[in-house]
């Protein structure tokens, strides 16, 4: 079945149909995505359950529909600017597995539409209908699961504001809950904090100074205390609260519920009515729960380790504070058919570049690999060889391509050498990659990011790139023996080996849209845009290092130069004794000379 989302129509049509049969609308959204069904409405407009067709797996996502239910001029401009908001949130945030990935935001039909990752699963408020109210462990595993997102989202100075059961969703496949819908989000600059803003959210779940416009992290800890309150006892919020006495009163209404001293605590600090008594941050609410229940409250749970990405503990080492992550890695035969799917871990460091923008260094380890290509591979060329051992030693390499948000940031930075644009992409889009940038732009901005945090940041070898890009594989894409465009973003009607012909979007795509790394977890090896490195251009890898450092130029360069001065001679002095035999005998000017 086909959904009409002509909102005066939503006619059911029968499968395979490109056109509405009641009112002849496209069913197909940008020749790509068609609903199955309507998963819900709101103030903003419907939700619904569609499919990807331009994957061959026809996987499921969502597609939601600007349809704002409000009047007037100034509340539809606002149901706008949020329902965009969403989309830049979320394209801000970039992956995270409990946060649903952004796949796509655009126009069509005058209607703005935004597509996300369909997650399978039922809400918590379905799970309180369905079960009944949440015993202590329950609430315990909830916020030990959702915390970690939270401080995900809050690291990348995002406030969430619309916390509450209907927007967490516990997926199936993995009992992992996922935090939904990010229209009412806000991300906060410098001075956001202290300026009064619209208010925002469910009411019930509201902190008081988000009630007052000024949302503040702290926020987000209120309605998830408030969340915990309502499941513990299925009474609405409104009713958890006497507003005579100033206080809480949810105890009153467990019906028998057992809640232990240790938890009361830190729902009651969660729910603190006055702003500088509550927990301040998501690391503050991690160590009571440190405290009181030690690493494992549960030992059956593996969800109750308290993750080290959260833990905010002195660092006195010296050495950076690493994060540990985890990633699809795929392999494809020759006709690009998926052999084998398998998960990989790595760590990254997480550089703060100041407004909500983060860049993350994956620790690339160090070893011995074989650089270039043999002579038999098909589309390899002399400059790839000869073949030869490089042994490379630890470095960190950019988890993703630069995004533009990540340029536009370190561009605004004091200049050193050159001036750089801030917006000099192509196609735009804060997690788009950066292009139309040179060299000597790449240089600038890498001395003036390593400038601003103090380390040495700068392009990787040639060496260092290969060695990184191939993660351990000899094949001639890290993926396999070919590659198709559900791996990488290329034009898919130039095919590499026996892989099938594929989409030709025209455009970059968002860095980490494909779900799998290579198997060090870097994302978008292939395809997408050019990548430059330190070294210079070599004809060949004659003579090229062994250690994996930069080709030095400054050699290469001064001899190629002496080289092309001493042919330009002789080829002067040939031109001139020449000119002394064929020319009169009244010389010509000297000026030549």
């Amino acid at each position: 079945m086909s959904q009409c989302l002509n909102p005066d129509c939503l006619h059911i049509n029968p499968e395979g149909c490109n056109f509405c049969q009641k009112c002849g609308s496209k069913l197909r959204l940008v020749e790509r995505y068609y609903a199955k069904s309507i998963l819900g409405q709101g103030g903003f407009g419907r939700t619904f359950l569609a499919v990807d067709d331009f994957k061959p797996s026809k996987p499921p996502c969502v597609i939601k529909q600007f349809l704002p239910q409000a009047q007037g001029t100034a509340t539809l401009e606002k149901a706008a600017q949020l329902f965009d908001q969403e989309a830049q949130r979320l394209e801000l945030l970039g992956k995270h597995s409990q946060i649903p990935e952004l796949l796509a935001y655009f126009t069509a039909d005058n209607r703005q539409y935004l597509i996300q990752e369909f997650i399978e699963g039922d809400t918590l408020q379905q799970e309180l209908d369905n079960q009944g109210a949440f015993t202590e462990n329950q609430i315990i595993s909830l916020l030990k699961d959702l915390l970690p997102v939270l401080y995900f989202v809050h690291k990348h100075k995002v406030i969430h504001r619309d916390i509450k059961p209907e927007n967490i969703i516990r997926r199936a496949s993995d009992n992992k809950l996922v935090l939904v819908d990010f229209g009412a989000a806000k991300q906060v600059h410098s001075t956001s904090m202290s300026v009064t803003g619209t208010v925002i959210g469910s009411a019930e779940y509201c902190a008081p100074e988000q009630a007052m416009g000024k949302p503040q992290y702290g926020s987000d800890l209120y309605s998830l205390g408030v969340t915990c309150l309502y499941l513990l006892t299925q009474v609405s919020p409104s009713d958890l609260y006497d507003p005579l006495e100033s206080q809480w009163v949810w105890r009153e209404h467990l019906n028998g519920n057992q809640v232990s001293d240790k938890l009361g605590k830190i729902l009651e600090r969660l729910v603190e009515t006055v702003f500088k008594k509550r927990y301040q941050s998501v690391a503050e609410v991690w160590e009571d729960l440190r405290r009181y229940y030690g690493k494992s409250p549960n030992p059956t749970s593996p969800q109750t380790v308290i993750p080290e990405t959260v833990k905010q503990t002195p660092n006195t080492t010296g050495k950076p504070v690493t994060q540990k992550f985890e990633f699809d890695i795929v392999t494809v035969n020759s006709k690009g058919r998926e052999i084998n799917r398998r998960r990989g871990q790595a760590e990254c460091i997480i550089e703060d570049l100041g407004n909500g923008v983060t860049l993350e260094m994956v620790l690339i380890p160090g070893g011995t690999f074989t650089m270039g290509a043999p002579s038999g591979e098909a589309g390899s060329s002399y400059a790839e060889r000869p073949q030869h051992r490089v042994t490379i030693k630890p470095f960190l390499m950019g988890k993703y391509p630069v995004t533009q948000a990540q340029w536009r940031q370190v561009a605004s930075f004091p200049k050193l050498q050159r001036d750089l644009s801030l917006d000099p992409s192509r196609f735009k889009g804060l997690n788009l990659p950066v292009e139309q940038v040179s060299w000597y732009n790449v240089v600038e901005w890498c001395a003036r990011l390593s400038k601003r945090i103090g380390k040495p940041y700068r392009l990787p070898s040639e060496a260092e790139w290969e060695y990184a890009a191939r993660a351990g594989t000899t094949s001639p894409f890290h993926v396999g023996d070919t590659l198709t465009t559900d791996l990488a973003n290329y034009d898919g009607n130039c095919t590499y080996s026996s892989g099938p012909k594929g989409a030709y979007r025209q455009q970059t795509t968002p860095v980490g849209q494909f779900q799998h790394a290579n198997a060090f977890g870097l994302y978008d090896i292939h395809g997408n845009v050019w990548e430059w490195c330190a070294d210079p251009w070599h004809d060949s890898y004659t003579g090229a290092p062994s250690d994996g450092t930069v080709w030095d130029s400054q050699d290469i360069y001064v001899d190629n130069l002496v080289k092309l001065w001493e042919s330009a001679l002789v080829a002067l002095v040939g031109w001139v004794k020449r000119s002394e035999t064929q020319l009169p005998s009244q010389p010509l000017s000297t000026g030549f000379l």
